[in-house]
């Protein structure tokens, strides 16, 4: 393309003015409007076709997410850079889900703001490294959450549909890490004859009765 046609979307007058004013800078940039919320950004879409949207996140009557869903249902080769803060991950994550092309942060440089929207309609996906880092350690947090809730449904089903008791899930939790029964004994400061009964009241509720077999059994259960 020879000139990027360029809508800012955003609620703060002077936020769209100051945008507006570093990307006519560069020659090869046009800015064709300047929405006030995701309403007006919808509808100047639909006038003026622009190639890339800049988009606030936070905006009244319609907000930078919902606009961002509108806008590529409905005009699926606009690309949108999402306008964001660095606390904004909640809003990125449902941003990226919806279609969006990347994210700067509000604090960015002129030239990177420049960079931005031209390496953005060279197809690259503009991600800030202090976002990335961020979204990966909420998604690392949320699959450990889940894991966590999988294990303990899991565990629910081993009291019901085999019949456990809570402790034969706890040693048949640290049967299936590899624990000896001495070990158990000394983790549960039970005696070893104890651990022995448990094992093989274990072994008879599964239906299984070598001890590596079992481990693996249970270990499957638990993260199916």
């Amino acid at each position: 393309m020879d000139t990027i046609r360029v809508l800012i979307a955003d609620d703060q007058t002077l936020m769209r003015d100051g945008l507006k004013t570093i990307l006519e800078l560069e020659e090869d940039i046009e800015v064709v409007a300047l929405a006030k919320d995701g309403v007006e950004a919808l509808e100047l879409c639909s006038k003026t076709e622009p190639h890339v949207v800049l988009m606030d996140i936070r905006m009244p009557n319609m907000d930078g997410v919902q606009c961002t869903k509108l806008i590529k249902e409905s005009f699926p080769n606009i690309l949108i850079l999402i306008l964001t803060t660095f606390d904004d991950e909640e809003f990125i994550v449902s941003s990226l889900n919806h279609g969006a092309t990347g994210y700067i942060l509000k604090d960015i440089d002129g030239d990177g703001l420049i960079k931005a929207v031209k390496d953005v309609c060279r197809g690259d996906f503009i991600l800030p490294s202090k976002i990335a880092i961020k979204l990966a350690g909420k998604i690392a947090k949320e699959y450990s959450y889940d894991s966590e809730k999988r294990i303990k449904d899991n565990e629910s089903k081993l009291l019901n549909l085999l019949g456990l008791t809570e402790k034969e899930i706890e040693i048949a939790k640290m049967l299936a890490q590899g624990f000896t029964n001495k070990q158990i004994a000394s983790s549960l400061y039970i005696s070893g004859g104890t651990v022995k009964n448990y094992v093989s009241n274990l072994y008879s509720k599964i239906g299984i009765s070598d001890r590596t077999s079992a481990a693996i059994y249970i270990k499957d259960l638990l993260n199916q």
